[in-house]
């Protein structure tokens, strides 16, 4: 994998959201990957320019041994109705990193799909750009193997508003419906789709 990261948070209307989820992981990985104890805030080098002040941005910020470059980019959500399981048991992308080489030859693959959950090791992880979560009829689930660990699973796991457990393959029949969690996607406006629309 190459050397940069990335962090990619939600700004709406000016504002950057669950930002001290987004300082934990930056400075974790900034410690794992480049062996940097200085813990830095983000919020100290992000100034929201006036026109990301209206509307749905991704704030993308690149980074390596210090911050190499911060983009705001318009977002608009896109649909997902049906989901592809694919199976990479090697796949690694515990870190955030700007090299996506290999999520997106999975995501080639998706066929007539509109996204995809890789499963490693028989294990269910993450879809092509999100954390997943699994409703049993009581409560939402997420796997305790994803690709990423997500800032926004990190919250709502807090939160306990979400519960965590092993979820493979064979278990999705338990399931009545997945949705997808990321930077951009919470509980109350992320994908949710019928298990049945699993293949």
């Amino acid at each position: 994998m190459g050397t940069q990261l990335i962090e990619t948070i939600k700004c709406f209307n000016g504002q950057l959201c669950n930002i001290n989820w987004h300082n934990t992981r930056f400075n974790a990985a900034r410690k794992e990957h480049f062996g940097l104890n200085t813990r830095m805030n983000l919020a100290n080098f992000i100034k929201v320019p006036s026109s990301a002040k209206k509307g749905l941005f991704r704030c993308r910020i690149s980074y390596s041994r210090a911050i190499d470059k911060v983009e705001y980019i318009p977002h608009q959500y896109r649909k997902v109705t049906s989901l592809k399981l694919l199976e990479d048991n090697s796949i690694d992308y515990h870190l955030k990193y700007s090299d996506r080489k290999r999520l997106n030859e999975l995501y080639e693959q998706r066929g007539d799909f509109d996204d995809i959950i890789i499963v490693k090791n028989g294990c269910i992880s993450d879809s092509f750009t999100a954390n997943t979560l699994f409703y049993d009829g009581n409560q939402w689930w997420t796997p305790d193997t994803p690709l990423l660990a997500g800032t926004q699973r990190a919250r709502l796991l807090a939160e306990h508003k979400v519960g965590l457990r092993k979820i493979t393959v064979n278990d999705l029949s338990l399931y009545e419906k997945v949705g997808l969690i990321n930077a951009m996607w919470d509980l109350e406006n992320m994908p949710v789709i019928p298990i049945n629309r699993i293949e």
